[in-house]
């Protein structure tokens, strides 16, 4: 028996972690079609016609509307013993590679944007401490590890305002690594004594600067607290807002200081930027395919004609095949 199955515009990417071979979590399957989850090479992933595709499209033709692995769970498998005697031959006759945008329905939020006005008077840039406190982000890299050994006074100091505040959080965040040795070595020993939890040192062995200036500000907390009160400085946990030991979020800054919600994500562009030898940058796209799938199965004429009588009974005259592929049977020869 011969299926021919004709599709256009199947989709031969994957945009979700995880298998069709197994329970989908409470949570429903991780969504890694993202810009920043594109970041890896092991979230860009690349698919194909498989037995599974086949077997899926085999049950949806004869009505079964289960997912794969629960049909095969099943004592009334219709094809629990033809699966060996099936092949296939995928013929993509086209293939496209297009800039797609994918809408991520879970509702995340973006990294570097905000709405709302802005709260610029809020303690903790209007109190006494504000800029003593805030001062720590002035400093040079030298000065900064000065302090911290040391806790020399500060003589410099930054405008107390949300966007000037994340703007050198995000300009210190540039500042490449620095060898671990001599005075970072010594200003990196005397913060873990203070937060012996934080990770400072990196694969290679060398300290990113946002880490101490981070760090410094918490460490400048604790000595102001003995002079002032420090609570508008601090959330509900304890924490500065937005900024933890090692490094900063600006959306969760940014939140506690505008009068709007956090700014939600509802897609992007799939695109993977990645090197590739002889041709340097280049794009990976979404791949869409048209072209003709040939389903083979070696099994009796009276389980043939049985199969046929299933798939006419069902009435299925298209489906999806690769997520958003339109397909539809051709042919079917017994």
């Amino acid at each position: 028996m011969k299926i021919t199955i004709d599709y256009e515009a199947s989709w031969r990417n994957s945009f979700l972690d995880g298998n069709n071979n197994e329970p989908i979590p409470k949570k429903g399957r991780g969504f890694i079609g993202s810009g920043q989850k594109l970041d890896k090479a092991e979230n860009f992933i690349q698919r194909k016609i498989t037995l599974d595709t086949v077997m899926g499209v085999l049950n949806r033709l004869i009505g079964d509307q289960r997912k794969l692995y629960q049909a095969r769970q099943t004592e009334n498998y219709f094809f629990k013993d033809l699966e060996d005697s099936i092949a296939y031959h995928d013929n993509p006759r086209i293939n496209n590679h297009e800039v797609v945008y994918i809408r991520n329905m879970k509702g995340s939020t973006d990294q570097n944007s905000f709405t709302g006005a802005i709260k610029i008077n809020d303690p903790i840039f209007t109190s006494e401490y504000s800029q003593s406190f805030w001062g720590v982000l002035a400093l040079e890299f030298d000065e900064l590890c000065d302090f911290i050994i040391d806790n020399t006074p500060l003589t410099k100091s930054i405008q107390g305002d949300p966007l000037t505040i994340i703007a050198r959080l995000e300009q210190l965040n540039k500042e490449k690594p620095v060898a671990d040795e001599g005075k970072v070595q010594k200003t990196r020993t005397i913060l873990n004594t203070h937060f012996p939890d934080a990770q400072y040192l990196g694969n290679n062995e060398k300290v990113k600067p946002i880490m101490f200036y981070c760090s410094g500000l918490y460490l400048q907390m604790i000595r102001l607290e003995r002079r002032f009160d420090m609570s508008t400085a601090k959330s509900k946990t304890g924490k500065i807002t937005g900024i933890s030991k090692r490094g900063f979020t600006k959306k969760n800054f940014m939140d506690r200081y505008t009068t709007g919600k956090m700014k939600r994500v509802w897609g992007g562009p799939y695109i993977r930027k990645e090197w590739v030898d002889g041709e340097g940058k280049v794009n990976l796209l979404l791949t869409k395919a048209s072209g003709q799938l040939e389903i083979n199965l070696e099994i009796e004429p009276d389980k043939a004609k049985e199969l046929k009588t299933m798939i006419d009974s069902a009435g299925v005259s298209s489906f999806y095949l690769g997520k958003k592929g339109l397909a539809y049977v051709s042919r079917i020869r017994l």
